[in-house]
């Protein structure tokens, strides 16, 4: 049997099992969905990294690079730039306001802030989720599909359901624990492809006599260009679409909850460091790997840009190499799917079920419930992913845009800011919403600033300006 196919198979066991022994560990929705707040630094901090990292890292970042060039270099310092700031400016305080106001999902975190008006702003929140989050698990389930059909051979749609399979069984299984442990898994994964194929493709240009810089600059076009080749307010409005990625971290339920889990919000600052020095060189080696692509093959070669990663791996590397390779890149569609998968079902069964229609089912039905909608919620998704053409980098800055500006300017006010009110919120989360859907469909606005800039600065106003309209008769301390 091929070795790349058998590390392959060992590594989706590998993942099951975690699955099938954390489901004992579930007597909650607080175990489920938080691991009873018991997670150790270095849990908390991989498994934010892998979970924030998707098949955009692995296969959206590096497409993107060979497609455009160095330009992209503004996409993954934005990225580096937006972690940095939301483990300094809301880890910690998101992880005490949360036990606080016994909160665990983040629609929890605004409703039982507020006195009034915690009912609308859960089901708002519930709606946002549900919507962005369905595109963005499309976007893992694709790119299974694209990663097994480069390496084995398979179909897309049988990938895709291969994928979709696997991780919707071990997180209905384990829940939380099970997703931590899968991610940490996952992320030394990711790290280790992210440092070894860049290395060897250097090498491999090396070896055909070339420089990166030279041959790239050969190839014609502006894929040496800072701006894309873009002047003047093209060239700046490039520059700030790619640094806008920083803003969507703020947003992101799946990322935020793990910060709900650590057991002692003192160790977020370890957590901080770890997470820190995997960001660097995971950046750093997918941009690498898609100028080395752009450098050995240039232009036309691939019929689908975002293959550039599993090829490189299958092409430079020893067969045994390769299938850790490639099960680190299904591992960066597992580890985003599955704490997303579990957002979207703790959103349902514990904000709408349980809060707002006050259905009161015993512990262990809740997690049945969780369960349940979990399934559903990936087969929808499953469904998604099967109809759309879109590549995985523009389905997850549509979902990235959406989530973060619909809760980041409203959780950074919260969480700093003592005047906000619950229509302030609300304002925010409407509004991120609303200019993120409509901005990205006229192609003009979207073209001239990116929707991830606007939304996000748009929400952040509306938040602070009804806020401020509404705090005299609404005073919340």
């Amino acid at each position: 049997m091929n070795p790349t196919l058998i590390g392959f198979i060992i590594y989706l066991l590998a993942m099951l099992g975690i699955g099938i022994y954390a489901y004992r560990r579930n007597e909650s929705n607080a175990d489920y969905y938080l691991g009873g707040r018991r997670m150790n630094s270095w849990i908390v901090a991989l498994s934010e990294r892998s979970s924030g990292e998707s098949a955009w890292l692995l296969l959206g970042l590096p497409g993107a690079a060979l497609a455009l060039g160095i330009v992209e270099i503004w996409t993954a310092l934005g990225c580096l730039l937006g972690i940095f700031f939301y483990w300094y400016a809301v880890a910690e305080l998101i992880r005490t306001q949360s036990e606080k106001y016994q909160a665990i999902t983040l629609p929890d975190v605004f409703a039982n802030r507020f006195e009034k008006g915690g009912k609308v702003i859960r089901f708002a929140a519930m709606l946002i989720i549900i919507f962005f989050f369905t595109f963005y698990l499309a976007a893992q389930f694709n790119g299974a599909g694209k990663v097994l059909n480069v390496t084995f051979g398979i179909q897309p749609l049988t990938g895709m359901i291969l994928g979709a399979a696997v991780i919707i069984i071990y997180t209905m299984l384990g829940g939380f624990v099970a997703v931590v442990w899968t991610d940490f898994v996952q992320a030394l994964l990711m790290f280790g492809a992210l440092v070894i194929l860049p290395v060897a493709g250097l090498l491999e240009v090396a070896a055909e006599g070339k420089s990166l810089a030279g041959s790239i600059g050969s190839a014609g076009g502006n894929y040496l260009d800072l701006a894309g080749g873009k002047t003047g307010w093209a060239a700046v409005a490039t520059i700030i679409g790619g640094l806008s990625w920083a803003f969507g971290y703020m947003g992101q339920p799946h990322l935020l909850t793990k910060f709900m889990a650590i057991k002692d919000p003192a160790k977020i600052r370890k957590s901080r460091r770890i997470a820190f020095i995997w960001a660097v060189p995971a950046f750093t080696g997918a941009f690498v790997i898609g100028l080395v692509g752009l450098s050995l093959y240039g232009q036309g070669y691939f019929d689908d840009v975002e293959k550039v990663m599993p090829h490189l791996a299958n092409t430079l590397m020893p067969q045994w190499i390769a299938g850790i390779i490639i099960s680190a890149a299904i591992a960066a569609m597992m580890s985003t799917a599955d704490g997303q998968l579990l957002v979207i079902s703790s959103t349902v069964s514990e904000d709408f079920f349980r809060n707002i229609l006050k259905i009161n089912l015993s512990p262990k039905s809740m997690v049945q419930l969780s369960r349940l909608v979990t399934l559903l919620v990936g087969l929808a998704a499953l469904a998604v992913a099967l109809t759309s053409g879109k590549l995985i980098f523009s389905m997850v800055s549509y979902a990235w845009a959406g989530l973060g500006s619909a809760f980041g300017p409203a959780l950074l006010l919260m969480l700093r800011w003592k005047k906000i009110t619950w229509q302030g919120v609300l304002a925010g989360m409407l509004t991120g919403t609303f200019v993120t859907i409509v901005w990205t469909e006229i192609h003009w606005l979207d073209g001239n600033l990116s929707a991830r800039f606007s939304s996000f600065v748009l929400a952040f106003i509306a938040v602070w300006l009804v806020s401020i309209l509404t705090w005299p008769r609404l005073r919340v301390e």
